[in-house]
């Protein structure tokens, strides 16, 4: 797992350097986005996409995009509310402290992914790492799913450690 978790940072790398214009790397397809993960055939996740990747996304039929992602994170879109409503498809921002995660910020993430049931939503953060916390916790905690099996898609990305490994020990009473 030891193995995810750098794939992970240097995708995070990658996504910094295409920020700044060093490289240029396009996606063609959603699937092809840094770290995407599919969960259902409503939810999938990734890293932070670039503006043509997010119309990749609202071309592949999600109309919401939900970002964990603080605004100051070093690979950010500069004003992605602005480029995503501009392309008709719905907003949701829950910066989440890579630092610090909190319940709250679970309870409010697992309210708004309960409220978008029936639609197609894509969760991004920066690379993947608060989404798959946040939505293996989802999984596990809300919808009942079994660890085992939630679990798998956390692994993809990484092996949550310190306060991530607290925070996903904690039931979503907080206990």
């Amino acid at each position: 797992m030891v193995l995810t978790t750098i794939k992970t940072g240097l995708g995070y790398l990658v996504t910094l350097l295409r920020k700044i214009g060093v490289i240029e790397l396009g996606s063609q397809s959603v699937e092809r986005i840094f770290n995407y993960v599919p969960i259902s055939d409503e939810v999938s996740t990734s890293g932070q996409p670039s503006e043509a990747e997010l119309k990749l996304i609202r071309d592949a039929g999600y109309s919401t995009i939900v970002n964990l992602a603080p605004h100051n994170t070093e690979n950010s879109l500069d004003d992605e509310y602005g480029y995503v409503t501009n392309l008709g498809v719905n907003y949701i921002h829950i910066p989440v402290d890579f630092k610090n995660p909190t319940n709250d910020d679970f309870v409010r993430f697992a309210q708004t992914m309960d409220d978008l049931k029936g639609t197609k939503v894509w969760v991004h953060c920066a690379a993947n790492m608060r989404v798959s916390a946040f939505i293996y916790k989802y999984r596990r905690d809300i919808l009942g799913e079994q660890k085992k099996v939630a679990i798998k898609d956390l692994k993809k990305i990484w092996e949550p450690y310190g306060v991530w490994r607290s925070f996903l020990r904690k039931s979503r009473n907080g206990a």
